[in-house]
């Protein structure tokens, strides 16, 4: 009887692992407090190298990957999991959605792919979602000004919080990025 008892323990620890490969700490370790708190068993890799290494040794049935880690394209992680893990559900989060990656994402085996900022409501929904059926919509999704602010910052900390670079990349004025950075955060 306390096999069984053992086993179906093991078997509950084994479903709620997850692996975090992201490449921006603040966000990584945001999103890996929220997990913990929802009952997930987190890893958390900062690059595709570690991402792998994490996959091949603790073999999560979930994952949330980053597309785009300094050491290369999240892909990678998202391929190697699927050799190890056949029924492994990932999402694949990104800022810089297109969609020729979101099809080579789903290709390789994503079960979603979601534009950064992501919350952890959504990646949870997503996550848990039952196949062909599509995540709910969430309740107080950001606004189109919030998200694109919080894209401008994602940028603009990229580029070292260099202003003429983050608008040669956002293809903008520089003097109307500066205006922009100068204001609050839209709700």
């Amino acid at each position: 009887m306390n096999d069984d008892v053992d086993a179906d323990l093991s078997s509950a620890t084994e479903e709620r692992t997850l692996l975090l490969v992201d490449d921006d700490a603040p966000f990584l370790g945001r999103l890996a407090r929220a997990m913990e708190g929802r009952g997930f068993d987190v890893s958390q890799a900062a690059s595709v190298a570690d991402g792998i290494k994490l996959a091949r040794e603790i073999k999560p049935l979930y994952a949330v990957v980053d597309l785009r880690l300094n050491d290369g394209s999240g892909l990678e992680v998202v391929s190697a999991l699927h050799e190890v893990r056949e029924e492994a559900r990932v999402i694949v989060l990104t800022g810089y959605g297109n969609i020729a990656t979101a099809v080579e994402a789903v290709k390789l085996g994503a079960v979603d792919y979601l534009s950064k900022p992501a919350d952890a409501d959504d990646v949870e929904a997503a996550l848990l979602a039952i196949d062909g059926e599509r995540a709910t919509p969430p309740e107080n999704p950001m606004s189109a000004d919030r998200v694109r602010w919080e894209h401008i910052q994602r940028v603009y900390e990229l580029c070292d919080r260099n202003v003429s670079e983050t608008a040669r990349r956002l293809n903008m004025h520089r003097r109307t990025l500066q205006r922009i950075l100068a204001k609050r955060a839209p709700r």
